[in-house]
């Protein structure tokens, strides 16, 4: 997504430039873990229980529960549906160890496939969650799309630094 400064395109519209963003992140992570072994996905680094395979698959998890639970209201599908989240809140970072790389790039994109068509459905970034939040509030869709990009971007700072311990890559 790196434009030079006189890209002679039409500056983008909210929706877009949000979906584009969001969109960017989504591959900059993918990115980080590609070509990575199960070992090297549950390295950590320093103090941080933190692994790639971790953050793979819990933002699989944020992008199911954003998107279809929160903004449908909608049950999740499995594997979130079969967890105990009360006895296991860290399931979708802990859990990582014991999956492959394939699956774990194939949970994130169908993942991201899900939240890219319920997305398409919708007409008005006002549209607010079918599902109350923890306060009781409704979110908007704009709000969703900036919520993810933080995300992505918070995650991808921490995936930026260990994938440099693993095999000195950088960049996005």
């Amino acid at each position: 997504m790196r434009l030079p400064l006189t890209d002679p395109r039409d500056e983008p519209t909210e929706r877009q430039g949000l979906e584009d963003f969001l969109e960017y992140y989504r591959q900059v992570m993918r990115r980080k873990v590609h070509g990575l072994t199960n070992a090297e996905l549950n390295r950590t680094v320093a103090a941080s229980t933190l692994t790639l395979g971790g953050i793979i698959k819990h933002l699989s998890l944020v992008e199911d529960t954003w998107f279809v639970e929160d903004l449908l209201g909608r049950e999740l599908p499995t594997p979130w549906s079969s967890v105990d989240w009360k006895a296991e809140p860290d399931w979708d970072f802990d859990s990582a160890a014991e999956d492959t790389p394939e699956y774990l790039l194939e949970l994130h994109e169908e993942a991201c496939d899900r939240s890219r068509r319920i997305l398409a459905g919708v007409d008005d970034l006002d549209q607010k969650t079918v599902r109350e939040h923890r306060d009781g509030e409704h979110f908007n869709v704009r709000w969703i799309l900036i919520h993810m990009i933080e995300e992505y971007a918070r995650h991808v700072g921490h995936a930026d630094l260990i994938r440099e311990s693993i095999d000195g890559s950088i960049g996005d």
